[in-house]
């Protein structure tokens, strides 16, 4: 049987703001809280960079932006309210990027591993993706509390592969912020950014080795990547 062109390549992705759009929910969750608190809610394009450093940074700075700092300790009891509050309405609103779907069929058809590694605590993680469809496709799903260390720490990353079962030689991690630039690099992984998700640093400037607009890019940056393990027949 002739190889597949991504055979032993595992294709590792960020989870909020990368595989899926999960900001109306956790705005949502945050605007909840703010309300509760006395607070005016903050627009989603607002808060939106706010995602991607767990729940206590997005509570930190949503509150911030709405006028009050917050001590340590009334964070904590934020951070328990948040949580339950979240979990009732995770997939209420997000959704998978367009095309993200169909791509991942395509590089699990090439021969690629998938998984998950996000900073997203795990539960979470697998309670959206289940949710939405998409636990099945991935291999695994590792968050900082699986893994021991989150992203931009490299062994959140090589936790993920591991649990895959793969080499970081042939491991791309897909994803959107600075955090996943510093585990992939750090790593020596390849990284792609898709500039559709959420940052405070603009995508451009992330140092990926493929920056894409929409899914539907890539299968064929991963190959870029990666290179083909069987012969080419053209674009995937």
């Amino acid at each position: 049987m002739a190889a597949k062109r991504l055979d032993g390549a595992t294709i590792a992705f960020d989870l909020d703001g990368t595989l899926v759009d999960t900001a109306p929910d956790l705005i949502g969750t945050l605007n909840h809280l703010l309300m509760a608190e006395g607070l005016p809610p903050l627009p989603l394009d607002q808060a939106r960079p706010f995602i991607g450093h767990g729940a206590r940074h997005l509570i930190q700075r949503g509150f911030r932006a709405a006028g009050q700092d917050i001590a340590p300790e009334q964070l904590q009891q934020l951070f328990e309210r948040f949580i339950p509050h979240y979990l009732g309405r995770i997939a209420q609103e997000s959704r998978p990027f367009p095309g993200c779907e169909a791509a991942l069929d395509v590089l699990a058809a090439e021969g690629a591993t998938l998984a998950v590694c996000t900073n997203k605590p795990t539960d979470l993680s697998v309670a959206l993706l289940k949710a939405l469809g998409l636990a099945p496709r991935f291999a695994a799903i590792v968050g900082p509390d699986a893994a021991g260390f989150a992203k931009p720490d490299p062994r959140h990353l090589q936790a993920a592969v591991d649990v895959a079962g793969g080499s970081m030689s042939r491991t791309i991690l897909v994803g959107d912020a600075n955090t996943d630039a510093g585990a992939a690099r750090a790593a020596k992984a390849g990284l792609i950014i898709v500039s559709f998700g959420y940052t405070d640093i603009p995508a451009a400037d992330l140092g990926a080795d493929e920056l894409i607009h929409h899914f539907d890019a890539l299968p064929d940056a991963c190959l870029r990547l990666l290179g083909a393990c069987g012969e080419q027949s053209g674009p995937l």
